[in-house]
């Protein structure tokens, strides 16, 4: 299997997809390209293999097959190995889950906005507009609601590494970035998911990038 990826540093979707692909334990190569650059931009306009995905990442080639889209490409490779890789067994953690990741696939838009992914970045004082203080209350409330309900079985949010954890590490890497001050329980998961051997895979990759995106350096202080 062939994974493209866009930048470590920016790209959130891009390492969803990557652990989910870590997450497989099947053998696949990463192909990271700047989303930013001119040869990306222009082989976006071309025809061919990458027209299927409309120049979007990250994108998973598996012989004849073509899946982009983060969330699609979790569940099919959850189709390839079984299911309980990346969900829960028990059918009403599994529930949860599954309505967390939607919830994450498609929300949260006012803190991606004010809070765009860096991982090499660190911000004091950043201003939050209501709406994203609102999503940050969420969150902490469906990770709170997971952790005592699902959680004895380890420190992630269903108790083992599991497709919710692989969702919502972007968000993780958003509140170390802009020190988003979250309760001791949050504390404690976030060190597990950014502890993690494939997050610390990640992040030494990011901090090796020389690729810099402007808009994503610009963020305002409180």
């Amino acid at each position: 299997m062939k994974l493209i990826i866009g930048n470590r540093n920016y790209s959130s979707w891009s390492l969803r997809g990557w652990l989910a692909a870590r997450q497989s334990g099947l053998p696949f190569e990463a192909l990271t390209v700047h989303i930013d650059g001119d040869d990306w931009q222009a082989m976006k306009r071309q025809d061919g293999e990458f027209q299927p995905s409309a120049g979007k990442v990250p994108v998973l080639w598996d012989g004849e097959v073509v899946v982009w889209d983060s969330l699609a490409i979790c569940e099919y490779l959850a189709d390839k190995v079984g299911r309980d890789r990346f969900w829960p067994r028990d059918d009403a953690a599994r529930g949860m889950a599954r309505a967390m990741v939607a919830e994450m696939h498609s929300s949260y838009l006012a803190l991606r906005r004010s809070c765009p992914m860096n991982i090499r970045r660190r911000v004091a004082g950043i201003a939050l507009s209501e709406e994203a203080r609102a999503d940050i209350v969420r969150i902490l409330g469906l990770w709170a609601e997971a952790r005592a309900r699902f959680g004895r079985g380890g420190p992630f949010l269903f108790g083992t590494f599991s497709a919710a954890d692989i969702f919502y590490a972007p968000v993780v890497s958003r509140f170390i970035t802009y020190g988003i001050p979250v309760p001791g329980f949050a504390r404690t998961y976030m060190e597990a998911v950014w502890e993690h051997e494939w997050l610390r895979e990640w992040v030494a990759a990011a901090e090796d990038e020389e690729w810099v995106i402007a808009q994503f350096e610009v963020a305002s202080p409180a």
